[in-house]
């Protein structure tokens, strides 16, 4: 048998490498953590590059002092704070200076208020300052099964930008290669992992209440489960906008050898599943809402107008736990862990608009889906 045909073909192979890495070209050192049993392949492997690039970018900035809690109430001395009127002076002050910076450190008060007249609710981004504030405190008060004790500031999302990185739309670019009902599909889904899943499926269970369903009981969809094909590729472009945001793999919430059994998935599946149904609600009651306040300008609204809304990269931006789980309510508990009294206020703000469903109803226990 002749050799030296395939050993000079890997010769040319390895020459061919070395011309586009270069000849001191090494692997990336990678971080490989076992999270389940030995020899069920449940490790999490990360390029050690990318972990000290997530570090860096999720450093929690400084409170500029600690507030006073003590002295006259805002209300007393502002006019206009129907949400923030219950803390004291140095405390309204010192979350104004705190969001000034997490969210407009460039335009400053001047983004969200008419500076000859800083009571005026004229500039509509000061009522959806207000609502984002409003929607802070229903985080941090009613979905403790998802961020637990950590909770979550303006500064969570914001990270110093006017909006949000990590938000989404209904997505309509690029175009199916026919004119075909594809549901989005043979094209680069920019929200589901750059797949071919459907590129809208974030639709159906971040705003909706599609089920998640992956497969059936049976080899034919027959079963108690009789997921589609076309239900099934929904549900991965969602795991895969999950995986992305969060910048782990399946192992982080499942087991390999049983996807679908609750009993034999890691607790982080739970903290997951509350997470869904927390972006869901965020989204019909909070962001939903705000749509006609936002101005058409290619930059607050989506290519069909539809308001930028909230998924688990908003928060997360690439880590398991926003800002690696450090938290900032030591600082900012009296402001965004606790309503003030007029929580209502919402319903006089935009007219037909309810308040959101205080209930418990949302903390049920994680099912099947």
């Amino acid at each position: 048998m002749n050799f030296a045909l395939p050993m000079a073909a890997g010769a040319a192979a390895l020459l061919g490498l070395a011309s586009f890495v270069g000849v001191d070209w090494d692997a990336p050192p990678v971080h490989s953590e076992q999270v389940g049993y030995r020899g069920t392949g449940m490790n999490v492997n990360k390029d050690a590059a990318e972990v000290a690039a997530g570090i860096a970018a999720n450093v929690v900035p400084e409170s500029p002092w600690e507030p006073d809690p003590e002295g006259e109430r805002a209300s007393e001395i502002y006019e206009n704070v129907p949400v923030l009127g219950h803390l004291s002076d140095d405390q309204f002050t010192h979350f104004m200076a705190s969001i000034t910076e997490w969210v407009s450190p460039e335009a400053g008060c001047a983004y969200c208020h008419n500076v000859e007249n800083m009571a005026s609710d004229e500039v509509y981004t000061k009522i959806v300052a207000r609502r984002m504030i409003q929607m802070n405190q229903t985080i941090n008060m009613l979905w403790p099964q998802h961020v637990g004790v950590t909770g979550v500031t303006c500064y969570t999302c914001h990270r110093g930008n006017p909006v949000p990185r990590g938000v989404w739309y209904r997505d309509i670019e690029p175009e199916p290669a026919s004119n075909a009902y594809r549901d989005g599909q043979n094209v680069a889904g920019h929200f589901v992992g750059n797949t071919s899943m459907p590129q809208n499926a974030l639709e159906r269970y971040l705003l909706e209440d599609m089920e998640i369903r992956v497969h059936a009981d049976t080899a034919l969809p027959t079963g108690a489960q009789d997921a589609t094909t076309k239900e099934t590729e929904s549900t991965w472009a969602l795991m895969m906008h999950m995986s992305e945001s969060l910048g782990a793999n399946c192992v982080t919430c499942h087991n390999t050898r049983a996807f679908n059994d609750w009993d034999q998935s890691p607790p982080q599946r739970v903290t997951a599943w509350h997470g869904i149904r927390m972006a869901r609600s965020l989204n019909r009651d909070y962001m939903e809402p705000l749509t006609p306040l936002f101005p058409d300008d290619g930059y607050h609204l989506g290519p069909e107008d539809d308001v930028l809304k909230i998924g688990c990269r908003t928060c997360h931006q690439g880590v398991q736990k926003p800002l690696y789980g450090v938290s900032m309510m030591d600082d900012y508990w009296p402001v965004l862990g606790e309503y003030g009294p007029n929580e209502d206020y919402q319903v006089k703000i935009i007219p037909g608009l309810e308040a959101p469903d205080m209930s418990t109803s949302n903390m049920v226990k994680p099912g099947t889906k």
